[in-house]
């Protein structure tokens, strides 16, 4: 199954953090630009022609987020929207983290 296709599934804490093996492989089923940050967060920076597709851009991944429960750092700016995922709960990454990811690829 792909990941763009799977449900977040909310974790707890005292679940294991991704290995830098898994990070590395569920990152090569992102689209490309995802970033995997000290093996804590992934990040990628989406550009658009002005202010107003950015915002509704935010708010497309702002939807997702609520349906799939999974909230991620959003920084909004002129033609820009930096997304930066990571499970809070477990202070690290998850495959959570690159399931939400990929269903916000699937809307840029």
């Amino acid at each position: 199954m792909k990941l763009g296709d799977k449900k977040c599934i909310p974790c707890q804490g005292g679940t294991p953090r991704l290995t830098r093996r898994e990070i590395k492989q569920l990152l090569s089923k992102l689209d490309k630009g995802w970033k995997a940050r000290w093996k804590h967060h992934i990040e990628k920076e989406f550009t658009f022609k002005n202010f107003k597709q950015a915002l509704d851009f935010t708010n497309k991944v702002g939807k997702i987020a609520e349906k799939e429960g999974h909230h991620p750092d959003i920084h909004l700016s002129w033609g820009k929207v930096k997304v930066v995922t990571y499970t809070h709960k477990i202070n690290g990454l998850h495959e959570n983290d690159f399931i939400l990811a990929a269903k916000i690829d699937k809307i840029k």
